[in-house]
């Protein structure tokens, strides 16, 4: 079933279900965050994506309807607000699993702190209730180096799910958009510089989450390629799919590769999802040097989004640059005195090669001058006398 499906109908079940006063509250809201949608994105009519969005509205005010009771959102008091709160900071609001909500903040945001809310009189309650309120999940690092995620794709086969994990850990687009790529988003290349085969993968705008920016992207590992190779020369048409499944499979396909090869989250140990490989591939990039703004840009983020900043933070990179002007700078400083040290024993050296040099002079002048007194005594008698001469008394020293 489409977006636009299960949104309307789950629209139309909690009107049903609101109460007079919340039914006028919620329609009044939908109205105005389906305008909202198709004018912020320059759209005449909805998409999925928007669909998908509002969807999710729908889903987040209907349990938020319930954990007030199902009593006029006009009429809340701020016990009743801040009762609500309390409680699903402290954990005792479940989820269908039985679970504690993760994602509160997005309750925080979207409904307690939002248009809706406001429309209701109650904004600025909420907001004096969650005075304190301090988000703790941005922090949190979740990631698989790459030794394990070739050990994880080790017990995959076949090249289209193989093609996927590459796809995940490569490029980094989430399982979503991956699934909504067709063979025409797919560019076969050669790389100018390395003249292996590479692919430009095309990320448009409307498989993309609202958040991130319509782009393409170039393959980085051969592995990549080499498996879009094999898939996509057995794809016809260049409007078929190039993952002909569902992200149920997809989850399936994964999960069975993290039960078979126990592949753990670093750095808290987590069990693996899709969505991993995506925060995976801008830590490995990290670690390899490029820097925070081209990692940006490659997960479609805004220049300005900080999203990147808790990789940074967790692998200390920005702390590394500081370490390394030193580094340079002691380097630099350590090169000017070997460079002088060399220019003193390149001296030294030339001083003892012309030394060298003028006691072989004088060896070869010492041994003509030996032979040619062996040969020929009266010279030696007469060097004899002219020294006899010049030193006169002093001769019986030598």
């Amino acid at each position: 079933m489409s977006n636009k499906s299960l949104y309307l109908n789950c629209k139309k079940d909690i009107l049903e279900n609101a109460g007079k006063k919340n039914k006028r509250l919620f329609a009044e809201f939908f109205e105005w965050e389906e305008n909202k949608l198709k004018r912020s994105n320059n759209l005449a009519v909805l998409d999925e994506s928007c669909y998908k969005t509002l969807l999710g509205y729908v889903k987040m005010i209907r349990n938020a309807h319930n954990w007030f009771n199902k009593k006029a959102w006009s009429e809340l008091t701020e016990k009743e607000i801040r009762g609500v709160y309390n409680k699903l900071e402290d954990g005792k609001i479940l989820t269908i699993k039985k679970q504690p909500f993760k994602d509160r903040q997005s309750y925080y945001n979207k409904i307690f702190k939002s248009k809706i809310f406001k429309m209701a009189g109650k904004d600025e309650i909420a907001r004096q209730v969650m005075e304190f309120y301090k988000p703790n999940g941005d922090g949190e690092v979740r990631f698989i180096d790459e030794d394990d995620f070739r050990t994880l794709i080790s017990v995959a086969s076949k090249p289209t799910h193989l093609l996927l994990f590459w796809f995940g850990f490569d490029v980094g687009e989430n399982i979503n958009s991956a699934l909504r790529l067709k063979k025409k988003d797919w560019s076969r290349q050669m790389n100018p510089d390395t003249k292996e085969v590479e692919y430009v993968v095309n990320l448009p705008k409307e498989i993309l989450k609202r958040s991130r920016t319509s782009r393409s992207e170039i393959t980085n590992y051969p592995e990549t390629a080499k498996f879009a190779d094999m898939v996509l020369k057995n794809i016809k048409s260049d409007d078929d799919l190039v993952f002909p499944f569902k992200y149920g499979q997809a989850k399936k396909l994964f999960d069975r590769a993290v039960r078979l090869t126990g592949i753990k989250c670093k750095p808290k140990g987590n069990k693996p999802t899709w969505k991993d490989l995506r925060s995976s591939m801008a830590c490995n990039l990290l670690k390899k040097g490029w820097s925070r703004d081209e990692v940006n840009a490659r997960l479609g983020h805004k220049p300005s989004s900080g999203e990147i900043d808790k990789y940074l933070n967790f692998f200390a990179i920005d702390r590394h640059r500081p370490k390394k002007k030193i580094y340079d700078d002691n380097m630099a400083r350590l090169r000017g005195e070997i460079e002088e040290m060399r220019g003193r024993e390149k001296l030294h050296q030339l001083r003892i090669d012309r030394t060298q040099t003028r006691l072989e002079r004088n060896e070869k002048l010492l041994e003509v001058l030996l032979n040619t007194f062996e040969t020929n005594p009266k010279i030696l008698a007469m060097v004899a006398e002219d020294w006899k001469k010049k030193l006169g008394k002093d001769i019986n020293k030598i």
